[in-house]
């Protein structure tokens, strides 16, 4: 059995994902199984109505290190990462889709990276060594796009082409300077936390991921409008300085 402390946490928000969240686990735990350091998987439910839950439960007895928060109310998506990140004990921590849509592989990218302090790592489908095997929808694209050019407008992100892929990875000390001050509960918290991240100086890297589409994904034209709304909300908050450490 490996010993000493918990180098990787793997976060895994999880809402109404009973059909795939089983085979992302195993997948995980393959890859985590066969290297030399301590990790651990963390599913954080995000109050869901199927069985989501008991699929993972099943899974405990032979998965090692695997974790799960199962919140009775849904709260959104920023709001269980949030909360996998501070719970989470690894020196490094991982969150991820639960459709696997960046396969757990794309970490030897960032662990140079992180090893050489810098504590913000994020996988990204726009630089050119990146794949995209099953695109998106056009329209999909095309919001995406057209959305990310708001994005580094109003956040104050210029030069990071992608901050909604779904693989990201941050040291013990950001996730705890970071998550106590995000306020976005859905699906812009991704647009926050790098925010946030650039406000405190900690350096952000991107990696190229290969990325695949999931058809059953959970993003719908809704998601895009929201994501929007919450830039805005941000802006403001950033404006009547909402942000203080």
């Amino acid at each position: 059995m490996k010993k000493g402390k918990i180098k990787l946490s793997v976060v895994i928000p999880a809402y109404n994902e009973e059909k795939r969240i089983g085979p992302t686990i195993l997948d995980i735990d393959r890859y985590l199984s066969q290297q030399n350091y301590i990790s651990e998987i963390l599913v954080v439910i995000d109050g869901a109505t199927d069985k989501t839950a008991q699929v993972v439960k099943k899974y405990e007895g032979m998965v090692q290190n695997l974790r799960i928060i199962d919140n009775s109310e849904n709260h959104g998506k920023g709001y269980v990462v949030k909360q996998g990140l501070l719970e989470a004990r690894g020196q490094y921590r991982l969150f991820m889709d639960a459709d696997n849509s960046t396969s757990i592989e794309h970490i030897e990218k960032a662990f140079p990276h992180l090893e050489k302090d810098i504590p913000v790592v994020i996988g990204s489908r726009d630089l050119k060594e990146s794949k995209i095997a099953v695109h998106q929808p056009k329209w999909k694209e095309f919001l995406g796009d057209s959305g990310n050019l708001m994005i580094q407008f109003l956040g104050g992100l210029w030069g990071i082409p992608d901050t909604q892929c779904g693989f990201k990875i941050l040291s013990a000390e950001a996730a705890r300077k970071i998550c106590p001050l995000m306020r976005i509960n859905r699906w812009g918290f991704d647009i926050e936390m790098l925010i946030l991240a650039k406000k405190m100086d900690f350096k952000i890297k991107e990696i190229p991921v290969e990325w695949k589409n999931d058809p059953d994904s959970k993003v719908s034209l809704g998601s895009y409008f929201q994501t929007f709304k919450e830039l805005f909300q941000i802006r403001w908050n950033i404006l009547t300085g909402k942000y203080k450490e």
